[in-house]
């Protein structure tokens, strides 16, 4: 053997090799080898897959000689093997949360049917009609065993479970999988049959008032034994693991209370006798320990289900009501007294007893109310929102963004709500450094994010500011603030015990500075610009406000000006003007536009241009947030001037992007498809990516009402977005040599960028534009592989059904644009039942149930008179009524008794995906 051999043959012999997985066959051979396997930190194969195993080879049918399949034979070989099963279940203790964890329905109801077997059950017999006083103690607590099991069973079922989507398709897995669901239908149907009659056992057993035994492995080789070698160990069933009486109460009362739970959706009055077995259970655990229990309890849903059945039902004790926030919140809900909500959150700021999801569940809800057209509701959403922000800042949580939403036009009551409910969140003799510096931050990033400077002075002149801010921290403030505005400190008189006034200021042409930020009136801002240059030739006046922004493509011709005084007030005038737009004042953004427009034709053709089609702008957003809402055309007059401002050739005139995007924008939303397909000019196709969106958009929507749809127009729009939502890939070496691929959200490869995209789509308000769109997304979005519930939408057979290269699309961006899209569509109209269906499908999808469930309702409710009338078939398809055939119940029957409120009170429950749709039940 030369040297190398030896070297390699060391090195093979010196590396650890894995033991080999024991075989089911070898517990037959040896009898001890089950007991040693078991005592393993981590036995290969595992306890459960084991007892798969051994059921599983016990179960196996025989062939006999005429070729026929014949039942398992009862021979030696399958008694072992199912002893065997016995033994590992009880190495596990009977713990049916680890058996239900591992094993399907059919192997667990085999497993413990084996169990009244050989404690002595006879075939055939009726659970109910036995006495368990009179049974020895091991059999007793077989016969519940297995009807705590098939009650806990029948709970299960009635959550919804994923599908899982099938990979490639093998026949005889499918044949397998197909035996195994039906066999599991087959035993939920007995199961659900003889329901009643477990309850009747479990009940019975509560009645019991001494101690039980269940099988160990000892007691099982006791009972495998020939009849003449017992030695009589057995013969009173007290050599097994002892159950103690509470024990057994405790369980059977947690069970029954689970199912008298789910049976009170048909019969609110069971949710007393659920209420009642919770609270004993949580009795007997306080009482006795959960750590002296055998088999353990989700004490989280426990104290879930007992807050649901306070809520549920009614107690005559108001006290006890008045104690639980959860039944408070519920009646105010009712009754539509929601002051009162304010009132409770404000007080659990202190004492932090409602989850935070629960807090976002009472919110979802108002703000639904609130949009439905109850306005009285816009208060009481801002003041829960800011009884929630301070929770979650006391929390150590961010900021919600819909706190940030309402907030972005802050007032005086506003904020004086908002410390109201900081000081009465934060006792300061007894918080902790910790919840005050907390606080300090909120309120000084607040500050920082406040234009108002009044606003500002309310907050930092609070008797709270004052104490938890250092007088270096107030000051640091004061120098940010100075440097985010530097000359506004000499303006108002508010400021002035806030910001120090510099000695050497002139405070005559400080006071001409505020006012010339003030106003909005072209012939005053003139007047004073002529004052101020008359003081000063050095200043240029229209840096004064860090707030007057003017486009760089127009801030470069208007610089150019060599006039000063001229440059200020065009820059000034037209900085207003967007300003005014911006915020939706129209009329003095028109007498500011029109005032700059006069000054400009005197010496800048090019700058009139910018002013006219700053002007054109304006108009559409006159119009459509005027006449246009309520559904009257524009002028002939307006339409002339958007083609016209497409069809514009003249050279070197600034252009603003969004002119074009709103010109688009108006003409897909006043239906003017005619001319975006047949008459806009192909150059104009061909450079601005806005206008070839639109003529795409424009002659799919045409074809779209034919007899015959059309697919080519269709697929030009869908190879356009598809690009736009494709990711690009660059290639870079690092410093070590290597090349790296770094991909890139915002591909270059499309026409605009997806955020473009998503902004011009969010300026259209036209429906059958908007159901073409969505309808595109919903087709990329079900295009991807790992999809498991398609998104169903209208005209969705025109899209292509694939994609050369799936891996080049951003699916993760598609989906959020869907989510986006649809969102923004229910604004425009909430009653648009093919909108709300994508809605539920997109909420369903992502498993949550319960706002799935809704939408689909309220899909239905608007197309059918609120179920006065029948529910066209193309709303409520095969596909999303799925939802009600998890549930174990068809909801599309018994929309009547449906809770919605449920989802509100029971939070602990809804925390997943299958208790998430039992809540919405």
């Amino acid at each position: 053997m030369s040297a190398e051999a030896a070297d390699r043959e060391a090195a093979t012999s010196s590396r650890p090799c894995t033991p080999p997985q024991t075989s089911w066959f070898e517990f037959l051979l040896e009898e001890a080898l089950l007991e040693q396997h078991l005592q393993k930190p981590s036995p290969d194969p595992p306890p459960v897959q084991l007892i798969v195993q051994f059921l599983e080879q016990a179960s196996k049918p025989s062939v006999n000689e005429q070729n026929q399949v014949q039942p398992p034979p009862d021979n030696k070989r399958n008694r072992i093997l199912k002893l065997l099963a016995l033994k590992v279940a009880a190495h596990l203790k009977w713990d049916l949360d680890v058996l239900e964890k591992s094993l399907s329905v059919p192997v667990l109801n085999m497993l413990l049917n084996e169990l009244l077997c050989i404690s002595k059950v006879p075939p055939g017999t009726k659970h109910v009609d036995v006495d368990l006083a009179s049974l020895p103690p091991t059999t007793a607590m077989a016969i519940l065993l297995y009807n705590r099991w098939a009650i806990r069973t029948i709970v299960q079922s009635s959550f919804p479970v994923k599908q899982v989507k099938p990979g490639p398709p093998q026949l005889n897995v499918m044949n397998q999988m197909q035996q195994e669901k039906e066999l599991t239908d087959n035993i939920l149907k007995v199961l659900k049959e003889q329901a009643a009659d477990s309850i009747l056992v479990l009940e019975g057993a509560l009645k019991l008032n001494k101690d039980l035994y269940v099988h160990t492995i000892r007691t099982l080789d006791l009972l495998a034994m020939e009849p003449g070698m017992v030695n009589g160990e057995t013969e009173s069933s007290t050599a097994g693991l002892k159950i103690s009486a509470e024990e057994i109460q405790c369980q059977v009362c947690y069970d029954l209370g689970a199912i008298y739970f789910q049976q009170g959706s048909t019969n609110a009055a069971v949710h007393e006798k659920a209420k009642e077995m919770f609270f004993k259970t949580k009795e007997l655990i306080a009482k006795n320990g959960s750590s002296s229990l055998h088999f353990t309890i989700d004490e989280e849903r426990l104290a879930g289900y007992c807050q649901a059945c306070g809520v549920l039902t009614l107690s005559s004790d108001d006290t006890s009501q008045q104690a639980t926030p959860y039944s408070q919140i519920h009646r105010c809900m009712k009754s539509g007294n929601y002051q009162d909500i304010v009132n409770i959150f404000l007080e659990d700021n202190l004492t932090l007893s409602l989850p935070v999801q629960f807090r976002q569940s009472v919110l979802r809800e108002l703000f639904q109310k609130s949009q439905q057209g109850n306005d009285a509701l816009d208060e009481v959403c801002f003041k829960v929102c800011v009884c929630n922000t301070v929770c979650d800042v006391l929390q150590g949580r961010t900021v919600d963004v819909q706190f940030c939403q309402l907030f972005l036009k802050p007032s005086k009551e506003k904020i004086d709500f908002l410390l109201e409910v900081c000081s009465k969140s934060l006792h300061l003799e007894n918080a902790s450094e910790a919840l005050k510096r907390k606080m300090a931050a909120f309120l000084k990033n607040l500050c920082l994010g406040l234009e108002d400077l009044q606003l500002v002075f309310m907050i930092s002149s609070h008797e709270l500011f004052m104490k938890l801010l250092k007088d270096d921290e107030r000051k640091l403030l004061i120098d940010q603030m100075r440097k985010r505005s530097p000359r506004i400190n000499l303006c108002t008189k508010p400021v002035a015990s806030f910001y120090d006034i510099p000695a050497s200021a002139s405070v005559n042409i400080g006071q001409l500075e505020h006012q010339l930020i003030l106003s909005v009136d072209p012939w005053r801002i003139r007047q004073i610009l002529i004052e101020l240059h008359g003081m000063t030739s050095e200043r240029q006046f229209w840096t004064i406000s860090n707030k007057w922004e003017v486009p760089n493509v127009y801030g470069n011709v208007i610089l150019g000006i060599k006039d000063s005084l001229t440059r200020d007030l065009v820059y000034i005038l037209m900085a207003k003007g967007l300003h005014c737009c911006a915020i939706k004042d129209f009329v003095h953004a028109k007498q500011l536009f029109a005032a700059c427009l006069e000054l400009v034709t005197e010496f800048s053709p090019k700058l009139r241009q910018v002013m006219l089609n700053e002007m054109l702008l304006l108009d559409i957003y006159t119009h459509e947030a005027g006449p246009g809402a309520s559904g009257e055309r524009p002028p002939s007059d307006l339409v002339s001037r958007v083609r016209g401002y497409l069809e514009m050739r003249v050279p070197d005139i600034p252009l603003r992007q969004v002119i074009a995007e709103e010109c688009v924008a108006f003409l897909l939303n006043w239906c003017e498809n005619e001319y975006l397909t047949m008459q806009v000019p192909l150059p104009l196709v061909q450079t601005n990516p806005y206008v070839k969106l639109g003529q795409l958009l424009a002659a799919t929507c045409k074809e779209l009402p034919g007899p015959k749809e059309s697919r080519r127009t269709a697929k030009d729009l869908w190879e356009v977005v598809v690009q736009i939502c494709s990711v690009s890939n660059q290639h870079k070496r690092g410093n070590d040599g290597r090349v790296s691929l770094i991909k890139h959200r915002e591909s270059t490869l499309g026409i605009m960028y997806r955020s473009e995209l998503l902004s011009f789509i969010k300026k259209l308000r036209e429906p059958l534009v908007l159901t073409t769109i969505l309808s595109l997304f919903v087709k990329l979005h079900n295009v991807r592989e790992d999809i498991v519930n398609d998104i169903a939408a209208e005209h969705i057979s025109i899209w292509p059904s694939s994609i050369p290269n799936l891996q080049s699309v951003d699916f993760e961006a598609v989906a959020v644009t869907v989510k986006e899209l649809v969102s923004y569509a229910l604004t425009i109209n909430a009653n648009n039942h093919f909108w709300l269906i994508i809605q539920a499908d997109i909420y369903f999808a992502t498993n949550q149930y319960s706002a799935a469930l809704h939408y689909y309702l309220q899909a239905g409710a608007v197309c059918s008179d609120f179920f006065n009338k029948m529910v066209p078939p193309d709303v409520y398809t095969d596909q999303n009524t799925t939802t009600g055939a998890h549930t174990g119940c068809s909801w599309l029957e018994k929309v009547d008794f449906l809770p919605q409120y449920l989802f509100l009170t029971c939070p602990q429950i809804s925390t997943t995906k299958e208790e998430r749709q039992t809540s919405g039940r």
